[in-house]
């Protein structure tokens, strides 16, 4: 079986953060976020990595990012573009947003055949969630009537800020260890029993358990993903932008959450023994960095990545 590919989403606007904040280092050695993520995947095992950017970035990931890493592993680029849309659709006019994670990641349709990995650009996951996602990906999990797809689940707790609200994936399990359906609720807060969630843009508040499994989009698919993200895109310019044609995304999360209702597919769901961090928030930067730091401390991490 072929290396499995890891696909990094890092076209979002970074509008909550201020910045493109993918490229913003961390460390004292001028690493970002998304080189601890490659390495991990570097040393489980994976044979390439994608990135999924905006065409006008590219400059600055090749400079930043890319041309580091393609010493130790193949890079390639994908451009997750607005004109990258189905022939009937149009653009709305004033849309500047991207139009979701859904359709990113069909944007690598003629790059990736192999099985692969997605990732968040700007979260850190993890040594084993990638050892997991990797032995998941070189094993063969097919069925004959349903995709076989995996995701890494973490406690919700393990993913909150304390400075602003975050969106997340609520997931309900089987007994069995598979997932059975994903809630995609946003104005996440962290609170003194727990979590809350916010249904009216913060108004109120309804509580929900801090021990939730919530995706934070650390997917397993193989290539056979983009035919239903196909028509995922088509659904989403037919129904879902008429809605809300400025801001209304087509999310991954929601997406798999489908095929799983519809019965066209599994996503086995794999646990990390690793706490999630990310940079949300420009206030969530001495967090990760101290976090960064004492992982180097524990020879989890060399201080210098690529040399």
């Amino acid at each position: 079986m072929q290396k499995p590919t890891l696909v990094i989403l890092a076209a979002g606007m970074g509008s909550r953060y201020g910045g493109l904040k993918q490229i913003d280092p961390i460390d004292n050695e001028g690493h970002k976020i998304i080189d601890f993520s490659i390495y991990d995947a570097i040393r489980a095992g994976f044979g390439k990595v994608v990135f999924i950017i905006k065409r006008e970035n590219e400059a600055d990931f090749r400079t930043c990012i890319g041309d580091a890493v393609s010493t130790k592993i193949p890079v390639e680029y994908v451009f997750q573009e607005m004109t990258n849309i189905p022939d009937f659709a149009t653009i709305p006019e004033g849309r500047v947003k991207p139009f979701g994670t859904a359709h990113a990641i069909l944007c690598c349709k003629d790059t990736v055949k192999e099985p692969f990995a997605v990732i968040n650009a700007d979260d850190y996951y993890g040594v084993s969630a990638f050892k997991t996602l990797y032995d998941f990906l070189t094993t063969d999990n097919s069925s004959a009537d349903k995709l076989s797809f995996c995701m890494v689940g973490y406690q919700l707790k393990n993913t909150l800020t304390e400075n602003g609200s975050v969106a997340r994936g609520c997931c309900q399990m089987d007994a069995n260890g598979y997932l059975e359906t994903i809630d995609e609720r946003t104005n996440i807060i962290k609170t003194d029993d727990g979590a809350a969630y916010s249904k009216d843009d913060g108004a109120t508040y309804i509580p929900m358990s801090a021990d939730s499994l919530v995706s934070m989009n650390m997917w397993g698919f193989t290539p056979e993903i983009f035919a239903e993200l196909d028509d995922s895109i088509t659904r989403f310019f037919k129904e879902d932008i008429l809605k809300n044609p400025l801001k209304s995304e087509c999310f991954i999360p929601m997406e798999v959450g489908r095929l799983i209702t519809e019965g066209k597919a599994t996503v086995k769901v794999l646990s990390s023994e690793d706490k999630w961090f990310g940079v949300t928030y420009k206030e969530d930067k001495p967090f990760v960095m101290d976090s960064i730091q004492k992982l180097k401390d524990a020879g989890v991490y060399p201080d210098k990545l690529w040399n």
